[in-house]
């Protein structure tokens, strides 16, 4: 895999399934490689998504201290895009452009900051580019 990636909140939340092997195992790699090459990123919006999801939606919920060693292991090192106002500025330009709901358009500006060329997202519409940004659900085969 060349280039820098963006991973949406949805491969990390996969990555914890047991009811989808096949999903879980392709997300877990897809970390595990980002972890390793250092080429893949998320945003602060992935984690405060994950972690509410982690905390009170998963069928077995995550605990705090499960949370704050996620937070530490993965999560941290692949944050690179925080909140600042050039983030929503564009965040609203890509949403007034392409109609995206205002949440997956941070998500795509968060992606299109960090210079990534990928975003792994099974939630976005496959295959649309967005300036050098192309949309991949890679849990399509």
């Amino acid at each position: 895999m060349n280039g820098k990636y963006f991973i949406d909140t949805t491969i990390l939340i996969y990555s914890f399934d047991g009811t989808a092997h096949r999903k879980r195992e392709i997300a877990r790699n897809i970390i595990s490689e980002a972890l390793v090459q250092s080429n893949g990123i998320i945003s602060y919006q992935v984690i405060q998504e994950f972690l509410n999801a982690a905390l009170r939606k998963f069928r077995v919920p995550l605990t705090a201290a499960d949370c704050r060693k996620y937070l530490t292991v993965v999560l941290d090192p692949l944050c690179e895009v925080y909140a600042g106002p050039g983030l929503f500025h564009q965040a609203l330009e890509i949403a007034e452009r392409w109609h995206y709901s205002f949440y997956d358009s941070l998500i795509i500006a968060a992606a299109l900051q960090a210079e990534c060329t990928v975003l792994y997202s099974e939630d976005l519409q496959r295959g649309q580019k967005l300036f050098q940004l192309e949309i991949v659900n890679p849990f399509e085969t």
